[in-house]
C-alpha cells in the first residue's frame, strides 16, 4: 500500500509530458516485484500497437502516389490535388473538427488569411499544414501557380489517448485522459466553388419542389 502511495505522490508531481508521463509508468511503477506496470494505462502505449496505429493514419497520403488513365481528346481537364497530413497534435480533436470545417471550401490565400486571425493553437496548426500542402502541390505534383488552389477536403480524426492519474482528496485518484488528434486537408487546383455547401435556409419554391419530388417517388411495399 505504501508503494501505491508513493506512485501517486510520484504521477501528481511529475510534468504532464506525455513522454516523461510515460517512461514514469513504465520505469518506476512497481507494484509488485515482478518488473511490470500493472496499472491500467492505454495500450496504445504498448509498441506493436503504436506502429500499426501511426501506420493506418497516414494511409490518407496514398492517395498522391494514384496514377490515373490517360484522358480520352474533348475531356474535361482533371484537376491536379495534393493531400496532407499532421499526425499526433497534441489539441483536442473536438476544438479542430470546428476550425477543419472553417476553411474547407475557401481558396487557399483566404484560408491562411483567416486562419491568421484566429488565436487559437488549432488554428496555427491548420495554417502550417495548408502551406506544407501549397509547397509539395508546386514542387511535387506540377501545379504551376500556387495560389491556384482551394481547401477540397479539411477534417480532423482522433488520435492517440494515454491515461493518466490525477490526485484527490482522502487518498483518491481519478483518471485523466491526454488526447491527440490527427488533421487532415486536400488542396485541389482551380478557383473554388460558389457555394461549397448547399444555401440554407431554402426558398418556398424549393421546398415545394422538394415535397413534390419526394412524393412522385413514393413507393407501395411488396408492390409491382
Amino acid at each position: 500500500m505504501q508503494s501505491i502511495r508513493q506512485c501517486v505522490k510520484q504521477l501528481a508531481s511529475y510534468s504532464k509530458s506525455a513522454i516523461n508521463r510515460t517512461s514514469l509508468l513504465l520505469s518506476t511503477t512497481n507494484f509488485t516485484q515482478i518488473p511490470t506496470c500493472s496499472v491500467h494505462v492505454s495500450s496504445i502505449l504498448c509498441k506493436n500497437n503504436f506502429g500499426n496505429y501511426k501506420e493506418g493514419c497516414t494511409k490518407f497520403l496514398d492517395y498522391n502516389n494514384t496514377v490515373f488513365p490517360p484522358q480520352q481528346p474533348g475531356e474535361e481537364r482533371r484537376p491536379a490535388y495534393v493531400c496532407h497530413m499532421k499526425a499526433n497534435i497534441k489539441y483536442s480533436p473536438k476544438k479542430m473538427w470546428y476550425i477543419a470545417g472553417f476553411v474547407r471550401g475557401m481558396s487557399v490565400d483566404e484560408a491562411v488569411k483567416q486562419l491568421s486571425f484566429m488565436y487559437k493553437k488549432g488554428a496555427e496548426i491548420a495554417k502550417e499544414v495548408i502551406l506544407e500542402a501549397q509547397r509539395l502541390a508546386v514542387e511535387e505534383h506540377n501545379v504551376e501557380f500556387k495560389s491556384n488552389l482551394w481547401v477540397a477536403e479539411s477534417f480532423a480524426t482522433k488520435g492517440i489517448v494515454i491515461k493518466g492519474l490525477r490526485r484527490h482528496a482522502r487518498k483518491r485518484v481519478g483518471t485523466i485522459h491526454y488526447r491527440y488528434c490527427h488533421y487532415f486537408v486536400r488542396l485541389e487546383e482551380g478557383p473554388p466553388p460558389k457555394h461549397y455547401y448547399l444555401p440554407y435556409p431554402k426558398t418556398g419554391e424549393d421546398l415545394l419542389n422538394d415535397w413534390m419530388k419526394n412524393l412522385h417517388n413514393r413507393k407501395i411495399p411488396n408492390s409491382l
